[in-house]
């Protein structure tokens, strides 16, 4: 698992909001470094996410880079990304595993929880999500973590730990110091006047940390 280090970046479909924007951005941050990318999209055009996600699994793979769908285990399926990434609303670890197979990743969000956290590493989650940790233009109603829940939960669960929710290159530090194995980022990386120089950035972080 040696890829969940570092920097995690997220989609944004006003951000990128065609094909040539998205694929042009993600690039760009692949350069820069990035491991993880997750593809969100939430819209119902069934046919630009498979379009947009197939497009991305090959620039990924291009970069020894991981591609995870947000909450769409079919799309991952049909793409064949690397895995799928959950919410607590979404469908369940179980059914990921079952469609997917055993090498997929499966990542879970668990909000502010250690409980949700145990319960996903239980039932067999790849990685687990904390956040949010500062204010976050993309989920403003998400709920607030706790820096010392990240260093808690990489004394419990011996899974990659991701940190989300309003990181900057300013705060990122701080999450880092916490334990952080990976920073998931979408405004700060994705609205950068450079973005590869941004990826660059957040790596430079990680890489100032004791491994």
């Amino acid at each position: 698992m040696h890829r969940f280090h570092g920097l995690y970046g997220v989609t944004d479909s006003q951000l990128q909001p065609d094909d040539r924007i998205l694929i042009e951005t993600v690039e760009q941050a692949l350069a820069g470094g990035m491991k993880v990318l997750q593809y969100r999209d939430k819209s119902l055009d069934a046919g630009k996410r498979l379009r947009q996600a197939g497009a991305l699994k090959v620039l990924c793979h291009q970069h020894q880079a991981l591609l995870i769908i947000n909450d769409d285990i079919e799309l991952a399926l049909d793409v064949e990304a690397d895995g799928v990434h959950l919410g607590q609303q979404d469908e369940s670890i179980a059914l990921a595993r079952e469609k997917l197979g055993d090498y997929a990743i499966i990542g879970v969000s668990c909000e502010n929880s250690l409980d949700k956290a145990r319960i996903a590493t239980e039932q067999g989650a790849s990685y687990i999500a904390f956040g949010k940790f500062f204010p976050s233009r993309t989920k403003p109603d998400a709920k607030s973590a706790e820096l010392s829940i990240i260093t808690e939960a990489k004394t419990q669960f011996d899974i990659p730990v991701v940190a989300i929710g309003g990181i900057t290159v300013d705060n990122a530090p701080q999450v880092i110091a916490a334990g952080t194995d990976m920073v998931a980022v979408v405004n700060n990386l994705f609205a950068a006047q450079n973005i590869r120089e941004r990826s660059e950035q957040f790596i430079r972080l990680f890489n100032k940390q004791p491994a």
